[in-house]
């Protein structure tokens, strides 16, 4: 499967996030998620098994108790049913990637 970024719409979730489905099967997901300064990932879980590399931008992210500060280059993991979220502190793109794939997000 070829999955071309320019062919993808940019979905508007509300309150300074968007995002694009990329390439996806039955078992795996890439997601990417735009953040404007200031907009939050509100805190959730999920069955999902998640990775989460930090393509551009400053944010704030809580995975389970902890909380830290992760900027572009970094990469983080959620297992399955972690509270996680995170605030945007400088705008940026999060590339994240779920297994299976979130069947909510088609």
């Amino acid at each position: 499967m070829f999955c071309f970024n320019s062919d993808i719409e940019l979905i508007d979730l509300g309150n300074g996030v968007k995002r694009k489905i990329l390439a996806h099967d039955g078992n795996m997901m890439a997601v990417e998620v735009h953040f404007e300064t200031g907009a939050i990932g509100a805190m959730h879980h999920h069955p999902h098994e998640q990775l989460t590399y930090v393509l551009s931008g400053e944010f704030e992210f809580t995975i389970g108790d902890e909380t830290k500060i992760v900027r572009a280059g970094d990469t983080l993991y959620k297992k399955t049913n972690i509270e996680h979220g995170c605030v945007c502190k400088q705008a940026g793109v999060l590339l994240d990637m779920f297994t299976p794939q979130r069947l909510d997000f088609l």
